[in-house]
């Protein structure tokens, strides 16, 4: 594993920080749990991202698509259908998110319940 300094040392490189930029952004790291091991069409990645706006949700894909983590097939049928999901980059991404959101919720689980006590 490399260290931070090592990291920060990469991350100095525009393409690796727009790619980290894109990846952790607020929507960007709920599509690829959304994605994660399963194939959604867009309306149905709508309702399972709560509070995303039209606009967010395709903006996101079209940047998570052009970054190669997200796979868009438009299937030949009347009327459109569009299937969304997430190519081995995509998969190694949100399994390296993953562990992060968990840990996250535990904290905020945590914290809740020191304030209680």
């Amino acid at each position: 594993m490399a260290t931070v300094r090592e990291l920060q040392l990469d991350t100095s490189c525009p393409v690796t920080r727009l790619l980290v930029e894109h990846v952790t952004s607020k929507w960007g790291v709920l599509v690829l749990l959304a994605l994660d091991d399963r194939t959604l069409r867009w309306s149905e990645l709508k309702r399972e991202i709560d509070g995303v706006s039209e606009k967010m949700l395709i903006q996101t894909l079209q940047t998570l698509e052009a970054d190669g983590l997200v796979h868009r097939e438009a299937l030949p049928v009347v009327p459109p259908h569009v299937e969304y999901s997430l190519t081995a980059d995509g998969r190694d991404a949100a399994a390296l998110l993953a562990p992060l959101v968990g840990w996250a919720q535990q904290h905020v689980r945590d914290r809740s319940a020191a304030a209680v006590s």
